[in-house]
C-alpha cells in the first residue's frame, strides 16, 4: 500500500497536475539545485494545492530559523532534511514545529540503513549516493543494501520505521520495486519528467503503477 511524493514542482502547471492525480505528497525544493523555488513560489503553488495533498519541504542544511517560518507561514506540512543535519537538529525543529520530519540517507553501506533506524526523525528516506549531489540524482542505489541493513535489523527485533524510497524510480520499475521492498512510500522527480519538465503522462502511468500495487 505505497503512497506516493511527486518532488520538485516549480510551477503552477505542475500543481495542477498534482492535483489532478492525487499523490499523497508533493514536494517544494528549497536548496540550491535546479528544482529550486523560492519561498513566494512555493506559496502560490501551496495555496492552489489540494488540501488532501502533504506539502513537503526539501532542505539542504537550512538555517532553522527559515525552515521554521515556512512551517508557522502554512506553505509546507512536512519537513525533508537532505543534508548533514543532526539528532539534535531534528529534535529542536520538532519542538518548535510540532511537525512531521522526513531525515533522507544516501546509501552507501547496510550499517547505514541500521543506524537511520534509531533517528528521532518520523520517517527515513532512502536515495542514491552520488557525489556532491544531496539528492535528486535520477539513478538507482542497490536494493540489497537496504535489504541487508533491514534483515539484520529484524534479526534484532529492532523497530523499523516506515521509510520513503527515491532514486531513480519511473513507472517502468517502481512496482518491482514495491513488491521487493516494505517501503511507506515511493519518491520520484526525474522520472515522471520529459527535458526536466513534469510530464502528464509519465505522472499518470506512474501513479497508475503504483496503485495497481495497492489492489
Amino acid at each position: 500500500m505505497a503512497k506516493v511524493k511527486i518532488c520538485g514542482l516549480r510551477t503552477l502547471a505542475d500543481v495542477e497536475l498534482v492535483n489532478r492525480y492525487q499523490p499523497e505528497y508533493a514536494g517544494f525544493v528549497f536548496a540550491s539545485t535546479r528544482r529550486f523555488v523560492t519561498d513566494e513560489q512555493a506559496l502560490l503553488m501551496r495555496k492552489k494545492l489540494a488540501d488532501s495533498i502533504q506539502a513537503v519541504g526539501v532542505f539542504v542544511d537550512e538555517p532553522m530559523k527559515h525552515v521554521v517560518q515556512l512551517c508557522d507561514m502554512g506553505v509546507i506540512n512536512v519537513v525533508q532534511l537532505h543534508g548533514n543535519e543532526t539528532e539534535d537538529y531534528i529534535r529542536a525543529l520538532k519542538q518548535k514545529t510540532d511537525i512531521c520530519v522526513i531525515k533522507a540517507v544516501r546509501v552507501q553501506r547496510a550499517e547505514q540503513v541500521m543506524e537511520s533506524m534509531s533517528s528521532v526523525a518520523d520517517f527515513m528516506l532512502f536515495d542514491t549516493y552520488k557525489k556532491g549531489m544531496p539528492g535528486g540524482t535520477g539513478e538507482r542505489f542497490s536494493l540489497e543494501l537496504l535489504q541487508e541493513g533491514l534483515a539484520k535489523l529484524r534479526e534484532r527485533n529492532c523497530t523499523i520505521k516506515p521509510y520513503f524510497l527515491a532514486g531513480g524510480l519511473d513507472c517502468g520499475n517502481v512496482a518491482q520495486v514495491i513488491r521487493q521492498t516494505d517501503c511507506y512510500a515511493v519518491d520520484v522527480s526525474t522520472g515522471v519528467e520529459t527535458d526536466g519538465v513534469k510530464d502528464e503522462m509519465k505522472v499518470k502511468r506512474f501513479l497508475e503503477c503504483v496503485r495497481k500495487r495497492r489492489k
